[in-house]
This record gives structure tokens, sequence and C-alpha cells, in this order.
């Protein structure tokens, strides 16, 4: 009976070695895996830091870019202006044919050609003429005819114009009526300060 007990006791105590084994073995794994589990996060929370820190320059850069866009608008506009201005220039040295040695230039006379002057004003004295003596015509056939004189001598002159067809239309409206109208006397005086002007 006593053997039984001996032997039941030290399957126990076996049992109770074998569990505190497992248990001090399992409590090791446990404090490692804990152990890891904080290392990881440090871990994180370092790499969680340097990206803050990144991102924190990237705001700092881009803030200090964005102050900087009025500056590079100024300079591209600037740009601009200085393109224009020197593309005006060359256009102004092209059309004026300038030639930079100064000899050339004080030894050549630049020839005006008057007859072009002479026919503009003589265009322009037709119109003050039947601007100035419209009052007295009241039939629409010598207004069609001094209309129709002016309108050739500015085709001689411009080769062609905005103002011979403006002309034309005035031609036809007056063509179908019977005599002329003080409205349409005011309205032609009207138009004819405008034509000298587009001359």
């Amino acid at each position: 009976m006593e053997d039984s007990n001996n032997l039941n006791n030290e399957e126990i105590n076996h049992f109770i070695n074998e569990a505190n084994d497992k248990l001090d073995k399992f409590t090791i794994v446990l404090e490692k895996f804990g152990l890891d589990i904080i290392t990881k996060m440090g871990q994180t929370n370092s790499k969680i830091n340097m990206l803050t820190d990144k991102i924190n320059e990237l705001n700092k850069a881009t803030i200090e870019i964005k102050s900087l866009t009025p500056q590079l608008t100024n300079i591209i506009e600037n740009h601009k202006i200085i393109e224009t201005e020197l593309e005006l220039i060359r256009s102004l040295v092209q059309k004026s044919n300038i030639s930079f040695r100064p000899k050339e230039i004080v030894n050549e006379e630049v020839e005006r050609d008057t007859t072009a002057t002479i026919k503009k004003q003589s265009i322009i004295d037709q119109f003050n003429d039947l601007k100035n003596n419209i009052e007295k015509i009241n039939k629409p056939e010598p207004l069609i005819l001094r209309l129709e004189n002016i309108k050739e001598d500015i085709f001689i002159f411009k080769g062609g114009h905005r103002i011979l067809y403006e002309i034309s239309q005035i031609m036809k409206k007056i063509e179908g009526i019977e005599s002329l109208t003080d409205d349409l006397r005011e309205s032609l005086k009207e138009k004819i300060g405008f034509w000298i002007n587009k001359l």
C-alpha cells in the first residue's frame, strides 16, 4: 500500500516538475515575444518620427517654393515684355532699313513721293466740297455722280478700301428716292467726316 502511495507521489512530483519546466519554457517564450513586440514598436515609432520629420521638411520646402512664385511670375512677365520690345525694335529696324554705319546715314537722302499726298488732299477737298454744298443738291443723280467720281479717285489712290463699299451702299440707297431729305443729308455729312478720317 505504501509502495503504491510512493508511486503516486512520485508520479505527481514528476508531473509537477514537467509542468513547471513547461511553464518556465512558456514564460521564456512569452518574455521573448514581449521583448520582440516592444522592439518592433520602438522601431516603428522611430520610423514614424523620421517620416514626420521628412514631412515637416517637405512642408517647409513647399512654403519656400510658394513664396518664390511671385518673384518667378515677375521674372516671366519681364522676360515677355523684353521679348516684345526686342521684337518691336527688330521689326522697326527691318522696316526702316537702318544701316548702323554713320557715314552712309549722313550721305543718304530720302526722296518723298508728293503725288500720294496731293491725291489724298484732292479726295479730302472733294469730300469737303460735297459736305459744304449738299444743301444745294435736291435730286439723287448729281449726288450719285459726285460720289462715283470720289470713289474712283479713292480706288486709284488706295487700290481698295472699306470706304468704297460704304459709298456704294449709300449710292444704292439714294438711287431709289425722288429727292434728298434733311435726315439723309445730315447722315451723309457724318459719313463724310468719318471717311476723311479713314483715308
